[in-house]
């Protein structure tokens, strides 16, 4: 039997708001509340390309939790906080597993909290959607790393809307400080996976350039700074050839970007991961030069963050 603590309390509004109770040790990690806002909670399985979502509007709490522990699975952590949604009067809209969800597809298209606030194993996490007949909806993600267990729950009240100004702000890039790998770091804890753009490679060739490349710089540079990172890198071809002969060159490219990392920066082989999909997973259309040229990449793929 799980030990559950008594009454977590899930939203600090005037409103009467659900209180779960979560496993012993759950630590607070993030909570971001926004009084008005939009939040697209996925209410199906990933298939063709397409993730359903429903889109909920009021007030939105962002909240995440780490449980130090690698005994719990992340039913033994989902299933009682389902329980009590249900007997809150949620209805449960949808819920799946992992691959059951769309596995990797499903994870970069559910809104995320960015690491290290929140972590998910695109090969062990679970997913619960539910919603009350007054509108209130709430999603919980679990999911596990070597270590801990992480939860994030995503509550909408729309009866807990304000005014808020409507007056255009615009937006300013920030000046990147020296040193700092801001695009690795807003795009690869943000999305969970960055394209390493300015890597070259002679056509139907394997070896990585001279070099460097600033991506390569970035991402070494964050491997670094954050030795709990492992990370895969995937290469990916156009349609110009046989699939088999493109898998083995996008993995070949692949490698020789790990091989990069390992020998230039020093990163330790067991935080990095190499395979090829050659054109099986399109960032746009074969049928130009353009489209070509953007799907013949290599990407990084974060995996774990301990």
């Amino acid at each position: 039997m799980i030990r559950l603590i008594a009454a977590l309390i899930l939203a600090a509004t005037p409103v009467a708001a659900i209180e779960l109770s979560l496993p012993v040790g759950a630590r607070t990690l993030s909570e971001r509340v926004i009084p008005l806002d939009d939040y697209a909670m996925p209410v199906g399985d990933y298939r063709d390309g397409i993730l359903p979502t429903e889109t909920f509007t009021g007030e939105v709490a962002r909240r995440t939790w780490r449980i130090n522990s690698s005994d719990l699975t992340t039913l033994q952590v989902l299933e009682p906080i389902r329980t009590q949604l249900e007997q809150a009067g949620y209805e449960v809209l949808y819920a799946c597993k992992d691959i059951e969800c769309g596995g990797f597809d499903f994870r970069f298209r559910t809104e995320i909290t960015p690491a290290p606030d929140m972590y998910v194993d695109i090969r062990n996490f679970r997913y619960v959607a539910a919603q009350k007949t007054n509108g209130e909806a709430l999603s919980v993600l679990v999911s596990k790393s070597r270590a801990s267990a992480y939860i994030q729950i995503i509550e909408v009240s729309p009866d807990e809307v304000e005014e808020v100004p409507t007056e255009p702000v615009a937006e300013i890039e920030p000046t990147p400080e020296a040193g700092q790998p801001r695009q690795t770091v807003n795009q690869f804890e943000r999305d969970g996976h960055i394209v390493l753009r300015d890597l070259e490679f002679e056509t139907g060739a394997v070896a990585l350039g001279p070099g460097p490349y600033d991506s390569l710089v970035n991402l070494a540079a964050y491997l670094t700074e954050n030795p709990g990172v492992r990370i895969a890198l995937v290469g990916h071809t156009d349609s110009v050839g046989g699939l088999a002969g493109n898998i083995d060159l996008s993995r070949r490219r692949a490698q020789a970007v790990r091989d990069r990392l390992i020998e230039a920066y020093d990163i330790d082989p067991g935080r990095l991961e190499a395979d090829g999909v050659g054109y099986l997973a399109p960032a746009a259309s074969n049928l130009d030069p353009q489209g070509r040229e953007d799907n013949r990449r290599v990407e990084a793929v974060l995996l774990s963050l301990e």
